[in-house]
């Protein structure tokens, strides 16, 4: 029905009783169909005068979250994502410059002043990485391309929450924020001038350079981790009073 009727977020489905009616199944189904509907985020049911079952526009954030709750035991790396990264941020940085306005300009580049100076303390870096892939979640933000923002937004997201990500995140790497803040002053420059084929070469430089940083990082947290791992074993419990060694309680 709500294909169908090419009903948008915001308008009321029918009543239980005329859904029952116009489906001919019972009460049962109906709301079984409804509650399935609710957990996908695409209807919100209200109570009280004027309630009901309401559609909703589902929010980017938690379409991302659920995808990524796919990729939880897939073992994803940060090989895989630089892979999709190299492939369509390109492309979205193309498209974008074909129409990208000031407004949408500005919005970007005040997100960079996160990042536009030398940090701190290691938690303002951490603080700045996370805007820095933040700045790439505002571009696909901006894209005609559903399907190519959603996907390019999601694979930034991706690098936010990944757990080797967020031990990266905790070294030093003063030349991931300056080669990254680099980048992006001039890809806006590209988008400024309205220039495609600049913007594309100037991204595609950009995901190399980050992509060869990011997998050395991710050798040196490994190695460090793997190296401290042995002293973080729990030494054995003794065996205390009416406790057998080796018995399972």
């Amino acid at each position: 029905m709500i294909r169908d009727h090419a009903m948008q977020p915001g308008e009321r489905l029918p009543q239980e009783p005329d859904l029952i009616g116009a489906f001919g199944v019972s009460k049962g189904t109906i709301r079984e169909a409804l509650k399935m509907l609710e957990t996908q985020g695409l209807i919100q049911m209200r109570t009280g005068p004027g309630g009901g079952a309401f559609i909703t526009d589902i929010p980017a954030a938690r379409a991302r979250a659920l995808v990524a709750n796919y990729f939880f035991f897939k073992g994803l790396s940060i090989s895989d994502i630089y892979d999709m990264r190299q492939a369509l941020e390109p492309e979205l940085a193309a498209e974008l410059a074909t129409h990208l306005g000031d407004d949408a300009l500005a919005v970007l580049n005040d997100a960079m002043v996160e990042y536009d100076h030398p940090p701190a303390t290691i938690e303002e870096e951490q603080r700045q990485r996370i805007a820095e892939l933040e700045f790439h979640e505002r571009l696909a933000e901006f894209s005609n391309n559903p399907l190519l923002g959603f996907t390019c937004g999601f694979l930034a997201a991706l690098l936010k929450d990944l757990a080797v990500c967020r031990r990266i995140y905790r070294y030093p790497n003063p030349q991931l924020r300056e080669r990254g803040f680099s980048y992006q002053t001039q890809l806006l420059e590209a988008l400024r001038a309205g220039d495609p084929e600049t913007a594309r070469s100037i991204m595609k430089a950009h995901m190399r350079a980050a992509r060869r940083m990011m997998t050395a990082q991710e050798a040196v947290v490994n190695r460090d981790f793997l190296q401290l791992a042995p002293e973080r074993k729990a030494a054995p419990r003794p065996a205390g009073p009416g406790r057998r060694r080796g018995h399972r309680g």
